[in-house]
C-alpha cells in the first residue's frame, strides 16, 4: 500500500454514498483518480442506467491534465465492470486509457463480473491492489450484496415506541409517537428503499401515504399486505401518486399504478413476500408495520436491520404492544425526546 492510499479509497467510498437512493438496483459505486498524490479526477455512479462511476471520474479530468491519466492510480469502491450492460465495459475503460495501478475496495458478487473485471485489468498488465476497505465499501452495498449473495431483498424492520413499549393506543386514533425531527429522519430513510411494506390494520388504522415527502428523493414502491382485499379504495396508498403493490391471496391484476400481486398462501407469509418482492425486482423492503407483520420477519429470522425509535416522554400504561426481539443496539442516537436505536443481524443473533 502506498503513501494516502487509505485516504484515497476513504474519498471513494464518501462519494459513492451521493448515490444512495438513485441507483438501485446497481450498486453504489465511486472513483478517484490519482497522479503523484494529486486528485486529477473524482466521480460516482449517479443514476441508474446512466455511466458508472469510472467514467464519470475519468470525464471529469480536466484538459489540462489529461496526459496524466496515463501516469495515474485509480481508485474504485467496486470491482469495475466486465461485461456489457446498459454502458459498456469500465475495465474496458481503464485499459483504453493505459490507466498503470488499480486499487479496489471489494470484488463484485455478480456473476456478470465476480472478479472478471480485475482478471482482465490483471491480463492487460494493470497492477491491481485488492481489499483496502473492504469492510467499509461492503456495508455500504450491504443492499446489492444481499440480493445477490442470499437472493433475497434487503430488510430493514422500524418502528416507533411508547417509553413503555407500545407502539398504538387501545382505540382506533393514531397516536403520534415521532418528533418532527425523528419524521424527516423516517422520510429519509424511504428514500434510500426500494420499497416499504405495511400491513393491512396499519393502512386501516393510520391510512399512511407512505412518500418520503419530508425528504427530496424518489419514492419507495408501496407495497401493503391485504390477503383478503378488505382495504377501501379511497386510502392514501391507493390515490394513483405512486406504484403500490397489494399483496393478496385473491387475484393477480394491474391497474394503473397499483398492482395486485397474488402470494402463495401455503408457504410462511415472510418467504411469500420475499418471493414476490424478488419477482419485481425489488432489492430492499422497509417494513414498518404493523406489529403482526414486523414481528413475522422477527420470529423467522429474516431481517439485517432493525431500527426502533423510542419517545422516553410519553407513556400510555396500555395498548398495542411493540414487537419482541433479542439482539444488542450497534448504534444509538438521540434526537430530542426521541432515542433511535439500530441493530443490525449477524450470525450470532436470534429470535
Amino acid at each position: 500500500m502506498q503513501q494516502n492510499d487509505l485516504l484515497y479509497m476513504q474519498r471513494c467510498i464518501e462519494l459513492a454514498g451521493l448515490g444512495a437512493g438513485s441507483v438501485a438496483p446497481n450498486p453504489l459505486v465511486g472513483a478517484v483518480l490519482v497522479c503523484d498524490n494529486e486528485i486529477i479526477g473524482e466521480g460516482w455512479h449517479q443514476r441508474y442506467g446512466e455511466a458508472h462511476a469510472e467514467v464519470n471520474c475519468i470525464n471529469s479530468v480536466s484538459d489540462a491534465n489529461r496526459y496524466r491519466i496515463a501516469s495515474a492510480t485509480l481508485f474504485v469502491s467496486l470491482e469495475p465492470c466486465a461485461h456489457y450492460g446498459k454502458t459498456p465495459p469500465c475495465s474496458d475503460l481503464i485499459i483504453h486509457h493505459r490507466i498503470p495501478r488499480v486499487v479496489v475496495a471489494c470484488s463484485d458478487p455478480f456473476p456478470a463480473v465476480d472478479g472478471k473485471g480485475i482478471q482482465k485489468l490483471r491480463e492487460a498488465g494493470i497492477a491491481v491492489t485488492e481489499g483496502l476497505l473492504e469492510k467499509e465499501a461492503r456495508n455500504l452495498n450491504r443492499r446489492f450484496f444481499c440480493q445477490v449473495e442470499k437472493k433475497r431483498p434487503y430488510i430493514i424492520l422500524k418502528w416507533a415506541q411508547t417509553a413503555d413499549g407500545f407502539m398504538a393506543g387501545t382505540g382506533n386514533e393514531r397516536l403520534l409517537i415521532t418528533n418532527e425531527p425523528a419524521n424527516r429522519l423516517v422520510h429519509r430513510w424511504r428514500s434510500e428503499e426500494a420499497a416499504i411494506l405495511v400491513g393491512t390494520e396499519t393502512a386501516l388504522r393510520d391510512n399512511p401515504a407512505l412518500t418520503n415527502r419530508l425528504w427530496k428523493g424518489r419514492n419507495p414502491v408501496r407495497m401493503v399486505l391485504d390477503r383478503s382485499l378488505r382495504l377501501p379504495s379511497h386510502l392514501a396508498l391507493f390515490d394513483q401518486s405512486n406504484k403500490t403493490i397489494v399483496l393478496n391471496t385473491v387475484k393477480q391484476e394491474n391497474d394503473a399504478q397499483v398492482q395486485y400481486e397474488k402470494i402463495d398462501a401455503t408457504i410462511p407469509l415472510t418467504d411469500a413476500i420475499l418471493k414476490a418482492a424478488n419477482a419485481n425486482g425489488l432489492q430492499s423492503i422497509l417494513v414498518e408495520g404493523g406489529a403482526y407483520l414486523l414481528q413475522s420477519f422477527i420470529d423467522s429470522g429474516t431481517w439485517d436491520e432493525i431500527r426502533v425509535i423510542t419517545n422516553r416522554q410519553i407513556r400510555i400504561g396500555k395498548g398495542l404492544p411493540a414487537p419482541l426481539f433479542q439482539a444488542h443496539f450497534s448504534e444509538e442516537q438521540q434526537i430530542g425526546s426521541d432515542m433511535i436505536r439500530y441493530y443490525f443481524q449477524t450470525e450470532q443473533t436470534h429470535s
